[in-house]
């Protein structure tokens, strides 16, 4: 097995919540009085392991491939954000073989959520759902997230050399 065999990459973001946005993570939307501010929907948990996926490729990061500069990516479905990087993913001869989340907020409850998240990541990263693991954590009223005022998301994605190559 060569040395770049395996390749681990890190994704992190975060977002404020506010009101009157559609509270959009992991792909999925959760019933919650605030959501993500964002250029695009927002979705820190997706933009999170989009930065992990590409930064394992040893591509460009999420705001230089989709810069919040330009238009087009405004109220962008981070979804397709997600499936225009893998295809950046594939192209430099790359498979994700494995992504872990973690959600840090006291804003939406996670738990709930977390096998909707983990299929939703599986189908656009083209992974069985147990490939995928989501974690909520609290941040037991402390920082400057405490009280709901936003999401941190931390994200570590496993890529393969594609079979191909």
């Amino acid at each position: 097995m060569s040395a770049d065999t395996l390749r681990i990459g890190l994704g992190f973001d975060v977002h404020r919540l506010v009101p009157g946005r559609p509270c959009i993570l992991g792909g999925i939307r959760l019933e919650h009085p605030t959501g993500p501010e964002g250029h695009s929907d927002g979705d820190a948990v997706l933009h999170a392991v989009t930065d992990a996926v590409l930064g394992a490729a040893g591509l460009d990061d999420l705001g230089t491939l989709f810069p919040p500069s330009d238009e087009r990516w405004r109220a962008a479905d981070s979804a397709r954000l997600l499936t225009l990087a893998m295809a950046e993913v594939r192209g430099a001869g790359f498979r994700v073989t494995s992504v872990d989340v973690v959600v840090a907020t006291e804003g939406p409850r996670i738990g709930p959520a977390r096998g909707a998240m983990r299929a939703r990541m599986g189908e656009l990263l083209g992974l069985d759902p147990g490939a995928v693991n989501v974690k909520g954590k609290s941040l037991e009223g402390l920082g400057a997230l405490a009280g709901g005022a936003g999401v941190a998301v931390q994200a570590v994605a496993l890529l393969a050399r594609s079979a191909e190559e």
